[in-house]
């Protein structure tokens, strides 16, 4: 059509491509044909070429008005829209709130459908629904992974584990004497005692194969983590040895099972129990006691054999057969072996020689088990012991030397209260066989949040004060004691780890100035004087019972060398110290006192106003004084 010149064609192909509804294209035949707007008035060809031009072009300015008028009237109006125009799509409502979602129920979502090609057909694929999420103590149980190395001495997963096998080695050590004795194991039950045994040599199994081979080990003095290093490692030890041997005589004699004789399991399970308990001597008086219960275990096993093998009721002194056979042998074990006595003579050269080694064996193992027994006791009251006997050589020297009954008494306390509080007398004692890195360390632990909250060490180098640490010497004072008194020479700083303690003043010393509570620090002033001017010019004195860290000069003299910086920062700060931190300011005599003692004056009375004023004026005075002294040289 661009190509086109003829207008009545470009004329034609515009109208044609207006809508339908409001344009209708007659042709020239139906002009020809009578079908005109001009009546019967009779045409030429040209005449009617040119009335259908006009007539569709007047059609189509219309229609270019009509289209005008109504994009007008739209812009005028924008909510009006046409009929045809799309329904827009419903509005999605807005998400509840997540407090609201929980409330909710969950639903699946609906997936798409998934098929699999199976040699051309398609196969749907089943989806499960999805499960609830598990509890917390399952999904831990869950997400548990083994771990590829085991520290044989901390892991509290192994000493579990130990358990176990010390429990299957009991059952066997047990058990195998009195299957082996009496007639308990029998073809009705075989299955059972069969299972069991299974069992236990499961869990061993399982110890051979997965736990020892995973065991850490020390070689040059490193850790050793590698799978291949540590299990090469048990493969060369005693107790892997031991085992292999046990095992295949087992295998090749079937005559005892020796492979559950794991003793090594049983006495290192004792070893890493008793490490994480802490009164370990319980569990060590437990352990001889069952010692001697097994010994009495044996005995009875061994004379239900030789009642079986000299005949049952044969004699007197064998088993007769009546009652509960193994509560009987067990009573005739524990009036030998203990050499209670009160059985019946032996007879024959077998029942002669039988009590002979009963008696012989049940001396020593009688014996031995008190031993131990006491050795055990002993070994958990060793504390107790030595505080008793410090205490008792303490009061015999008081006694000896005629010390009054007060400090008697005072003495008796302050062993009372610091072994109820320490559990000891002197840390230091304890702590003197560790190595210094050991005890640093367990020195930060322990005191490293007390001394961090005092003012004075904020900003001093970390170091120096781990230093620090190792130097303190915890000391406790009883009510009443004194810390320091006015005039002695200044040797000690004090930090106040549990308790109070007051300056005091005052003819008798009962006018508390301040009370200084725990986390504060006293005493420093004196303890970084350069020379001289260091005694001390205020009474302090402990409250109710105070524990106090005691930092010697010498020693924090011998720290701040290595620290400079630190020693000009605490220098400085020592130096500037508010002496409103440590004693407040009096607050002003009243205008009202001051006005009545005026008017006494000059009425000449001389009576309690006049006694209040001086009063007031000596007091003022040695507080004044105090603060002075105490500000230049505690």
């Amino acid at each position: 059509m661009l190509g086109c010149t003829d207008p009545v064609q470009v004329l034609l192909h515009v109208v044609c491509h207006c809508e339908d509804d409001q344009l209708s294209i007659l042709s020239p035949c139906s002009s020809v044909l009578g079908v005109s707007q001009y009546g019967d008035r009779p045409a030429s060809a040209a005449s009617y070429g040119s009335v259908i031009v006009q007539e569709r072009v007047t059609t189509l300015v219309k229609l270019f008005k009509a289209r005008t008028v109504r994009k007008k009237e739209k812009l005028m109006d924008p909510d009006d829209s046409e009929e045809d125009s799309p329904q827009a799509s419903p509005a999605k409502a807005p998400p509840p709130p997540e407090e609201d979602m929980k409330d909710i129920p969950a639903t699946v979502e609906e997936e798409a459908e998934e098929y699999w090609d199976f040699y051309g057909y398609p196969i749907k694929i089943l989806k499960l629904p999805k499960m609830p999420p598990l509890p917390s103590w399952l999904q831990t149980i869950v997400d548990y992974r083994f771990p590829s190395s085991i520290d044989p001495y901390t892991d509290l997963v192994y000493v579990v584990w130990l358990f176990f096998v010390m429990m299957a080695w009991n059952w066997n050590v047990w058990l195998i004497p009195v299957r082996w004795a009496f007639p308990y194991q029998t073809a009705d039950n075989i299955y059972w005692w069969l299972l069991m045994d299974y069992t236990c040599d499961l869990i061993y199994i399982t110890d051979i194969l997965v736990f020892q081979p995973r065991l850490e080990f020390v070689r040059r003095g490193d850790i050793v983590c590698d799978k291949k290093d540590m299990r090469d490692n048990y493969m060369t030890t005693e107790r892997f040895k031991v085992r292999l041997k046990l095992h295949c005589f087992f295998l090749l004699t079937r005559l005892v099972d020796n492979a559950k004789i794991l003793y090594m399991a049983f006495f290192e399970f004792n070893d890493r129990l008793e490490a994480v308990m802490k009164k370990a001597y319980i569990y060590r008086v437990i352990l001889t006691t069952s010692y001697l219960l097994y010994s009495l275990h044996i005995n009875a096993c061994l004379f239900y054999w030789g009642s079986d093998y000299e005949g049952l009721g044969s004699t007197k002194w064998v088993y007769d057969g009546r009652g509960n056979s193994y509560i009987r042998c067990y009573y005739f074990a524990v009036k030998t072996l203990i050499t209670i006595g009160g059985l019946p003579d032996p007879t024959t050269v077998f029942e002669i020689t039988f009590q002979l080694v009963n008696y012989f064996v049940g001396v020593f193992a009688f014996s031995i088990m008190i031993g131990q027994m006491r050795d055990v006791v002993g070994a958990a009251t060793a504390g107790q012991n030595y505080y008793r006997a410090c205490m008792d050589n303490t009061i015999k020297y008081m006694t000896s030397y005629h010390i009054p009954k007060e400090v008697q008494n005072r003495v008796k306390t302050w062993y009372d209260y610091t072994w109820k509080i320490q559990g000891m007398l002197d840390e230091q004692e304890l702590l003197i066989q560790l190595p210094d890195k050991m005890r640093m360390d367990m020195a930060v632990d322990v005191n490293y949040y007390i001394v961090s909250k005092v003012a004075l060490f904020q900003g001093c180098d970390r170091q120096m004060i781990f230093d620090m640490l190792m130097r303190l010497k915890s000391v406790v004072y009883l009510p009443g004691d004194f810390v320091c008194k006015k005039g002695e020479i200044g040797r000690e700083m004090y930090i106040i780890k549990q308790g109070e303690v007051q300056v005091v003043g005052g003819p008798d010393l009962k006018t508390v100035f301040v009370t200084i509570r725990a986390g504060s620090v006293f005493g420093e002033i004196s303890l970084l004087a350069g020379g001289g001017g260091n005694r001390r010019t205020a009474n302090v004195m402990a409250h109710g019972f105070a524990n106090l860290f005691i930092l010697d000069k010498r020693d924090l003299s011998d720290i701040l060398v290595h620290y400079p910086e630190s020693q000009k920062l605490l220098r400085k700060k020592a130096e500037t110290k508010e002496t409103a931190e440590v004693i407040p300011d009096r607050p002003e005599t009243p205008k009202l006192f001051k006005a009545a003692l005026v008017v006494t004056e000059q009425a000449g009375i001389k009576g309690t106003f006049a006694k209040m004023k001086e009063g007031y004026k000596l007091t003022e005075t040695e507080v004044n004084s105090t603060r002075m002294h105490l500000h230049e040289h505690t």
